[in-house]
């Protein structure tokens, strides 16, 4: 076990700050930043959290600097159909189903998808249905070949940037299960592209080849804005734009079928979680 003097010299190294920075954001001495630091002084609370805020942690770890100073953890952790995050779910819905007819989804902190709207049908129909099982993870179905990597014109672009975004991630958190996710998909290899393979002057769009067409997608990140559930703090929407009128036209035009990743999802759920 570390104690929270320990931790929050990780964090604070891992921000590349130094104690001098750390106590001018945090409006404390330097001093009393060591003193912290090497457990010569045991922070209340509250000294822990103004630390943690000016350091940028995520709420599952203040509540472990929480734990390892000796107190409480402060944030709750609730799934996200609890009735007590009933509005920051419809929240959620809603820029879901706003956002139709292109595609868009919710995924949590390790990538596993937690809510859909209807437009994302044209990727998921050739899923293997053994990618479809709970927890439905965003990174494997994008870059394994079962799920829809087959379809990703710019498969080394796409990787590239899922690898960006989640070494970022374990900077922040060193999670285990998101590491394991990394050594499993995302290790440099020589048949990765050091260039972005698609020339853009904008932007590097995610290229698929769907019916025939090639759509040119490019995305953007909504989250939270202060959170107080741990849940809340690590759910991200994923909102898919084209990139071209072509594109556009692809998700405009009508689509038959009855195929849905959201009640597949729920169904898939429902048979999980049944004895």
């Amino acid at each position: 076990m570390h104690t929270v003097g320990e931790l929050l010299r990780q964090w604070r190294h891992r921000r590349r700050l130094s104690q001098l920075d750390l106590a001018l954001a945090a409006d404390v001495s330097a001093r009393h930043v060591s003193l912290v630091e090497t457990g010569r002084s045991n922070p209340s609370a509250d000294m822990v959290l103004r630390l943690a805020d000016q350091l940028d942690v995520p709420l599952r770890e203040r509540n472990a600097l929480l734990l390892a100073a000796g107190f409480a953890p402060r944030y709750t952790e609730r799934p996200l159909d609890d009735d007590a995050l009933s509005a920051a779910r419809a929240a959620v819905e809603r820029v879901l189903r706003a956002h139709e007819p292109y595609p868009a989804l919710a995924f949590d902190r390790r990538w596993n998808i937690v809510m859909t709207n209807r437009a994302v049908e044209p990727f998921f129909a050739d899923v293997d249905p053994d990618l479809l099982r709970p927890p439905v993870n965003l990174v494997r179905l994008g870059l394994d070949p079962r799920g829809f990597a087959p379809l990703v014109v710019n498969l080394a672009d796409v990787r590239a940037v899922f690898r960006s975004r989640i070494t970022r991630q374990l900077a922040l958190t060193h999670d285990a299960e998101l590491a394991a996710l990394y050594d499993e998909l995302l290790e440099p290899g020589s048949a990765d592209a050091s260039d972005p393979s698609v020339a853009s002057d904008v932007l590097i769009p995610m290229v698929l080849r769907l019916g025939g067409r090639e759509v040119r997608l490019f995305s953007t990140i909504t989250t939270f804005g202060t959170p107080m559930d741990i849940t809340l703090d690590e759910v991200a929407v994923e909102s898919y734009y084209p990139a071209d009128a072509e594109s556009a036209a692809y998700f405009e035009e009508p689509r038959h079928g009855n195929f849905s990743l959201h009640e597949s999802l729920s169904k898939l759920q429902l048979s999980h979680d049944s004895p």
